[in-house]
C-alpha cells in the first residue's frame, strides 16, 4: 500500500462485549501496523466488566490509542456514533462492531480502496462474491438476504448489502449523514446508507465475511426484524 498519512478513527460501541474486547483490539493493532489510528470504545454502561477491560487496554496500548467514551445507559447505536465522532481526531472514521462478526482484517481492504477510488464511503457487503456469512443458520440467511431484497427493490439505493455495519467514511461525510437519520436499532444502517446514497456520495464496497459473534448473545431478535419493515416504509416515503 502507497504511504497513507491520513488517520483513522475507529469507533466501536460496546454493550456486555469483555469477552471480545481485547480480541479485537488486538486484531486491529495486528492489521493496522502502517497507518495511524485510534480506537474509541463507546460502551453503554455494561454490567459485565467490559469498561474495566478496556482500561487495562490503556495501559498496555496507551489512552492515546484506546479511549473510553462511556455512556451510563444503552442509548442506540446511531447516538454512540454520534458520541464517538465528538472525540474522534481522524479524518476518517471507521465504525464496526465489537463481537468479532467483522474481523479487522479486512480494514486494509477498506483503506486501499477509499485510497484508490477517492470514495466517500466504502461499506462491507456480504453479498457480492468473495463475501458471504458464517454461522448463521438457513433461516437467518434466508431473513438477511430476503430483508435485503425487498429494499434494494424499494430504494434502489446502489449498494449491495443496506443492513451492514462494517463502514469507512470520511468524517465529514459521517456527521452530514448521521444529522440526516432518525431511525434507530437495526433500520438505522439502512437509512445511513440510503440517505448517503440519495445525497449522491461516492461509495464503494469491498467483500467481508461476516461470522455470527463467537461470545456473547446476538441482539437481533423478532422486534428488530418488526422495527426493520417499519423503516423500510419510513424510508419509502421519506428519500
Amino acid at each position: 500500500m502507497e504511504k497513507n498519512k491520513n488517520k483513522y478513527s475507529l469507533i466501536i460501541p460496546t454493550y456486555n462485549e469483555r469477552l471480545n474486547i481485547a480480541l479485537i483490539v488486538y486484531l486491529v493493532f495486528k492489521h493496522l501496523r502502517d497507518v495511524e489510528f485510534e480506537i474509541i470504545v463507546i460502551d453503554d454502561g455494561s454490567p459485565d466488566g467490559t469498561q474495566d477491560v478496556v482500561k487495562q487496554l490503556q495501559q498496555v496500548y496507551g489512552e492515546d490509542r484506546i479511549l473510553l467514551r462511556a455512556r451510563t445507559r444503552k442509548l442506540g447505536l446511531g447516538t454512540a456514533y454520534s458520541h464517538g465522532l465528538k472525540h474522534a481526531s481522524g479524518e476518517f472514521v471507521i465504525i464496526m462492531d465489537a463481537d468479532l462478526s467483522h474481523h479487522p482484517k479486512y480494514l486494509p481492504s477498506f483503506i486501499k480502496k477509499q485510497m484508490e477510488t477517492g470514495a466517500s464511503i466504502v461499506t462491507g457487503t456480504r453479498y457480492v462474491k468473495g463475501g458471504g456469512v458464517h454461522g448463521w443458520t438457513l433461516m437467518r440467511k434466508l431473513t438477511s438476504r430476503g430483508a435485503n431484497v425487498l429494499a434494494q427493490t424499494l430504494l434502489w439505493p446502489g449498494v449491495s448489502d443496506l443492513t451492514g455495519s462494517f463502514r469507512l467514511y470520511r468524517r465529514s461525510v459521517l456527521e452530514d449523514v448521521i444529522s440526516s437519520c432518525v431511525s434507530k436499532g437495526y433500520v438505522f444502517q439502512m437509512e445511513m446508507i440510503v440517505r448517503a446514497s440519495r445525497k449522491g456520495y461516492h461509495i464503494e464496497e469491498v467483500p467481508i465475511t461476516f461470522v455470527d459473534r463467537v461470545y456473547g448473545i446476538s441482539k437481533l431478535g423478532g422486534s428488530e426484524i418488526v422495527e426493520y419493515l417499519k423503516g423500510l416504509v419510513y424510508l419509502l416515503l421519506t428519500t
